[in-house]
């Protein structure tokens, strides 16, 4: 049969993907360019993978077979590819058959038979997988809606693939081979399985650049000082457990080692294999070690060199160039412009950074997009006395970003709270839905910089997205994220979320020897939305057991979830309450009641601080270990834990846990305090709640089919690519195909056609204008209200074009009057990162003078609407506030889940706007709509997953 014409190169199928092991691959469509690399490719593979591929022997590729697997139409025929390096090391392909088994052309035939062949060096890295799930999504792209494989009984391995796919199938025995037959639609268990994926493989990848078995430091210098020998220099200090290399290609000839380390020209010239290569040269030398380093097999790079996205038009390319590069060789990269990584597991003590003294090992995993912030970060901590298990300072984060850090911390056993420093969110959607999986194990705590700028850090290169940070922070709210507003507040949070167990509830005890001190105390409290209890005090002559007492007091109160410290110098020359003496009377408290939190403040009372968070501190150093030899044979990947060196090491010591001794953390100002615990608290909060997230509910009068049609039929008629806006009959139907009413209106261009309207919905009515300058417009007089007869509607007619203009212009309608009730406005986004948000408010000033609107993700589960509901400042207007009738929130929170459900089975709505919703004691009315349609943007957290290319 005739086969369709070739079409242009889809360049959008290309994607680069992190496998199984942590490294990354190129996926893209295969080009007659391919021929060659096609025949090796397929020379590498062995004879029994032919075998199951051809179920025949076939030991080499015709110049037919050649043509046919690299000339596709990418319609009918496609084929993608799987490189490393620049070279093929899987292939994929279908063909559209139809219903007789043969091929066919065109969508009416929706099913495609698919095959694949894996190099058998690279089997086990999730290859097959990663394929199968950009070849389907390719596949629904062009019409086809199932795959059809026949496999040998004996090929495992492949059968396995596709049967742990997710997706809905069929599997048949026919002449000796098995039959599968794969529902490409993709459905909530492929999702999980695409998802759970993609968090094994990130969390890898982040993890081989954590504990890598060996490190190269390339740009060394000769001489002392410099960035790369400061590098070095803090790996050797900090008693790095794998082994060191030193690279430098202005070392003189025969140099073979420095201080201490074996020294090379270049990577390719080292003695061993190489994990790890910190680039610390000039940006224009780069490539050229990128290069190096990748031939040489290198797993990961720490960009340190400057000079890229920050500094202008030329240093994006570089940095667009930069990620090419070293993703074609399989490598993920921190930076450039980073500040270093550091990993304080007692199997790898890393400290790759810029950093002379090393954190103390503890429980906190530290994420920072700015080196400047992150050294504010490493001695604030230090300086509190609390330990890290991790630490990225990702500079311009062209490639390794917060994302992959949740995906690692969400695994690490060594990190019991996440806090992070983000200038950027170059995918909202996904950070969120990695957050709320994340902050249900362990606390994120989250500095959004550049809130209020408009703009992105010039070295940040991601899509700018249109929602406004205070939908940004509504929606970390409800995926559980803690937002601190500077990195002190994160410390303080950090400290006390690392160190102290969650409070059961608000309800704060005050104890101390300073009456002034409580009282701060207590209205610091308060502004925090804390419930403190009256504060009790110890008077100035409390000695440490007078404290250890009284705390001992506050902890065992039923009364009371947390218990704060406050605490003076005592009056007197002994002073039994300064440091060690004090802050062991209160460990020794906290250790036989350890269920609830307890903070200190502090005023003038040296080392009280230091001797607290003693009660984390770490075993003594140890001495830097011996170099493991450079011969040390290579393992096969595989997942190995956070605190052990990668596959390229040695035998490393078996690593010990990071401490989990509580410290009780110390603040010298009531409101930090007070803060942190309400931070604690909120968290708590919501932990509880996202045990119970809600459901979606299902409504019987729901007409999708039709609502489609209509979508359908509205912007085939449209010749406007961004969007169109409907008219308001089609509105208001599209609406009631989800049972949603609104309240229709009757066009008035003069007195008398607007009393036959009056009379038609009968009185009282509401005269008003829909000039778009005058919507909504009651303050300018575009809006009278209550016109009981003709007489007071024809006056109203009047006065309106006369003060405001002509009926043409202004555009008068009639409308019946709704019963009386509080407006409200609703409305749905649909944004290209984000994703669709819902949001709620009260109409008029409060939502856009004053900003008060809720938002929420979509879908929005019944718990999601009521939370919405009261989460505005003016909630309580709705639920009685002086005396008033409560609303009927029942019904408004109805009306949100069938907004959120149109919006989410149509993402062609890419705007509705309900304005005002008359919410009264019984229902509501719906007064106005306003829909905008446009075809849907790509989300790139529901596609085959990916590597963003910035």
């Amino acid at each position: 049969m005739e086969m369709p014409s070739e079409t242009a190169y889809p360049a959008h199928w290309e994607a680069d993907v992190v496998l199984r092991d942590g490294g990354t691959a190129r996926i893209r469509p295969m080009t007659p360019a391919d021929a060659g690399r096609l025949v090796s490719f397929y020379e590498h593979v062995s004879d029994e993978s032919k075998y199951y591929r051809f179920f025949a022997p076939y030991p080499r590729l015709s110049d037919k077979d050649v043509r046919r697997f690299t000339h596709h139409d990418y319609v009918d025929r496609v084929g993608l590819a799987m490189t490393v390096g620049g070279e093929i090391i899987a292939t994929v392909r279908y063909d559209r058959i139809g219903a007789d088994g043969r091929a066919a052309a065109g969508t009416g035939a929706d099913e495609a038979e698919v095959a694949f062949l894996v190099q058998d060096t690279h089997q086990g890295r999730g290859v097959a997988s990663a394929l199968l799930e950009h070849i389907a999504a390719v596949a629904r792209e062009r019409g086809i809606r199932r795959f059809a494989a026949e496999v040998l009984p004996q090929n495992g391995k492949m059968i396995k693939v596709f049967m742990d796919a997710g997706f809905t199938q069929r599997r048949s025995f026919e002449d000796g081979a098995v039959r599968l037959t794969l529902d490409l639609e993709p459905t909530e268990r492929s999702l999980a399985v695409q998802r759970g994926r993609e968090q094994r493989a990130e969390a890898r990848s982040v993890q081989r650049l954590l504990a890598p078995g060996s490190v190269a430091v390339v740009g060394a210098g000769r001489e002392v000082g410099g960035v790369g020998r400061s590098v070095l220099r803090n790996l050797l200090a900090g008693g790095y457990r794998g082994r060191t290399y030193a690279v430098n290609a202005a070392f003189p000839p025969g140099t073979t080692e420095i201080d201490g380390v074996p020294a090379a020209r270049a990577v390719a010239d080292l003695p061993g294999p190489v994990d790890l290569a910190v680039v610390a040269v000039p940006a224009e030398r780069v490539p050229e070690v990128v290069t190096d380093c990748g031939e040489h097999g290198v797993q990961g790079l720490v960009v340190l060199s400057a000079g890229y996205a920050e500094s202008g038009a030329e240093g994006r390319a570089r940095q667009r160039d930069l990620v090419r590069g070293a993703r074609t060789y399989g490598m993920r990269i921190i930076g450039p412009n980073a500040f270093g990584i550091v990993n304080t597991a007692d199997g790898v003590r890393l400290n790759a950074s810029l950093a002379p003294a090393p954190p103390a090992r503890g429980r906190i995993g530290l994420f920072t997009q700015s080196g400047a912030i992150g050294i504010a970060l490493l001695s604030g901590l230090h300086r509190r006395g609390a330990g890290l298990s991790s630490f990225i300072s990702a500079g311009n984060r062209a490639d390794v970003s917060g994302n992959d850090f949740l995906q690692y911390g969400f695994e690490d056993p060594d990190t019991d709270v996440v806090l992070m420093y983000l200038e950027s969110i170059g995918n909202p959607r996904k950070f969120t839905r990695l957050a709320r999986r994340t902050a249900a194990a362990k606390p994120v705590v989250v500095v959004k910089g550049a809130r209020h700028s408009g703009s992105m850090p010039q070295g940040h290169a991601v899509p700018v997205t249109r929602i406004p940070d205070a939908t940004v922070s509504a929606l970390l709210r409800q995926a559980g994220v803690l937002r601190a507003d500077t990195v002190t507040e994160l410390v303080d949070a950090g400290l006390l979320l690392a160190g102290q167990p969650l409070p059961a509830g608000p309800r704060v005890a005050i104890v101390g020897n300073s009456e002034s001190l409580g009282l701060l105390t207590y209205d610091a409290c308060l502004t925090e939305g804390l419930r403190p209890l009256p504060p009790r005090d110890l008077t100035t002559s409390a000695t440490a057991e007078d404290f250890r007492a009284g705390l001992a007091a506050a902890l065992h109160d039923p009364e009371c979830d947390a218990v704060v410290i406050t605490a003076i110098p005592r009056v007197g020359t002994e002073a039994p309450t300064a440091g060690g003496a004090l802050a062991a009377a209160l460990r020794e408290a906290a250790a036989a009641a350890p269920a609830k939190p307890v903070a200190v403040v502090y005023v003038e009372i040296g080392g009280l601080a230091e001797a607290l968070s003693a009660a984390a501190s770490t075993a003594p150093a140890q001495p830097p270990v011996p170099q493991p030899p450079a011969e040390a044979p290579e393992e096969a990947a595989s997942p190995v834990a956070a605190g052990a060196p990668a596959p390229h090491a040695g035998p490393p010591p078996a690593p010990a846990p990071a401490p989990k001794e509580p410290r009780i953390p110390a603040y010298p100002a009531a409101e930090r305090a007070a803060r942190a615990l309400s931070v604690a608290a909120a968290y708590a909060r919501w932990r509880h709640e996202a045990a119970e997230p809600g459901r979606v509910p299902e409504y019987d009068d729901i007409e999708e089919a039709a609502a489609g049609a209509l979508i359908a039929r509205v912007l085939a008629a449209s010749d406007r690519p961004q969007g169109t806006a409907l008219t308001e009959a089609d509105s208001r139907a599209l609406l009631g195909h989800y049972g949603i009413r609104v309240l229709g209106t009757r066009p008035a261009q003069d007195a008398d056609e607007a009393v036959r309207a009056a009379r038609a919905v009968g009185y009282p009515v509401a005269l008003k204008t829909t000039a778009p300058h005058l919507r909504h417009r009651a303050d300018l007089g575009g809006v009278r209200l209550g016109l009981g007869d003709e007489a007071q509607l024809r006056a109203a007619y009047r006065d309106l074009t006369t003060a405001l203009g002509a009926p043409a212009e202004l555009r008068p309608v009639v409308q019946a009057m709704a019963p009386r009730g509080v407006d409200t406005v609703v409305r749905a986004t649909l944004d290209p990162a984000a994703g669709a948000v819902l949001s709620f408010g009260l109409a008029g000033p409060p939502s856009e003078l004053l900003g008060d609107l809720g938002h929420r993700l979509i879908p929005t589960t019944d718990r999601d609407a009521a939370e919405l509901i009261r989460s505005i400042r003016t909630a309580p207007l709705l639920f009685g506030w002086r005396g008033a009738d409560p609303v009927d929130t029942d019904a408004l929170t109805e009306l949100l889940l069938r907004v959120s459900r149109l919006v989410d089975d149509h993402p062609e709505i890419v705007s509705l706007t309900l304005d005002p919703v008359v919410v009264a004691t019984g229902g509501l009315t719906v007064l106005d709509a306003h829909t905008r349609l446009a075809p849907p943007p790509a989300l790139d957290d529901l596609g085959p997953r990916r590597l963003p290319e910035y």
